[in-house]
């Protein structure tokens, strides 16, 4: 395709908040083996590929979308979108969206076959919420519903299957189980979420003028920033309660190192809501918020 040079790639299936998915998929590869001992490699390679070219179609999917629901013609959408503004064929982004989603949905079927129906259920409820979150005439992006999808789905779907696919032969499907499984992560729910919360703080009248309803149109600014910092709060309680009910080794406690540098960002934040100059704080939230986390769980795993 003319004009889709390798940054410009990176750019439209938004490479940068990659995070939201791989972080979710270690979090669960780390309580499989604590809470199951059980690890299905060759599984888990073919469900990363799947999830992150998925991943990087619904990206482009958002964009290819804003593109064509733009109202404002020459600000937005041939300046600030990605399509508009490196002349990319509209054609051949669809062809190369369409094709990602086509070869990510092939190998989940491959996978379900081996591993079962409760994979198919699950991965029907991703690419559901992942095509008609910027899709249709009401996408779930233009309205109040997407911070809870967009956590929920990355935080906690991606973590789910990821245990399943490692322990599906002995995976207990009951509430306690799903319990222990939101509570790992729910720290990466929450803060995925506030990414969503964040960028549509930032947007809202750029949003307003293209008729895009979100939340914060709804709640106010003063109220969604409320919503941001009690989020964060309650992501950092998760992660000292996983340690407490013992779904999580103590070193996770580690991770509230990190804790000033959240700190300084919400505060960041919440003294100015600027696109491109502090939208990058709830991105460096989640990235060091959740990497923390992992990283203080695998600290344990050679002593499992």
């Amino acid at each position: 395709m003319v004009g889709l040079t390798v940054p410009v790639f990176l750019e439209l299936v938004e490479m940068k908040a990659k995070t939201a998915s791989v972080l979710p998929f270690l979090l669960g590869v780390c309580f499989s083996w604590y809470n199951y001992r059980s690890l299905n490699l060759g599984i888990l390679l073919a469900f990363f590929i799947a999830m992150f070219i998925f991943n990087m179609a619904v990206d482009i999917l958002d964009n290819y979308n804003d593109y064509h629901h733009a109202i404002d013609e020459h600000n937005y959408k041939q300046k600030t979108n990605i399509i508009g503004r490196e002349n990319l064929s509209v054609r051949g982004v669809f062809w190369l969206m369409s094709s990602m989603i086509a070869i990510s949905a092939l190998i989940g079927l491959i996978l379900v076959y081996y591993t079962g129906w409760p994979l198919l259920v699950m991965g029907i409820i991703c690419y559901l919420v992942g095509i008609f979150y910027s899709s249709g005439p009401r996408p779930l992006s233009s309205l109040p519903l997407g911070e809870f999808f967009s956590g929920p789905i990355m935080g906690f779907l991606i973590t789910l299957i990821c245990v399943y696919i490692n322990t599906y032969q002995i995976f207990p499907w009951n509430l306690a189980s799903l319990g222990k499984v939101l509570l790992i992560s729910l720290p990466n729910t929450l803060w995925i979420s506030n990414l969503m919360l964040a960028n549509n703080i930032c947007d809202l009248e750029e949003d307003e003028n293209n008729e895009r309803y979100t939340l914060v149109h709804y709640l106010g600014k003063k109220h969604s920033l409320k919503l941001f910092v009690i989020m964060n709060v309650v992501a950092v309680a998760a992660l000292v309660c996983a340690v407490l009910v013992k779904i999580a080794p103590w070193t996770m406690l580690i991770s509230l190192i990190a804790l000033p540098f959240i700190v300084k960002q919400v505060k960041q934040f919440l003294s100015k809501q600027v696109k491109k100059e502090t939208f990058i704080c709830a991105v460096k939230i989640l990235a060091v918020g959740a990497a923390s986390q992992t990283l203080a769980f695998l600290l344990y795993m050679p002593f499992v």
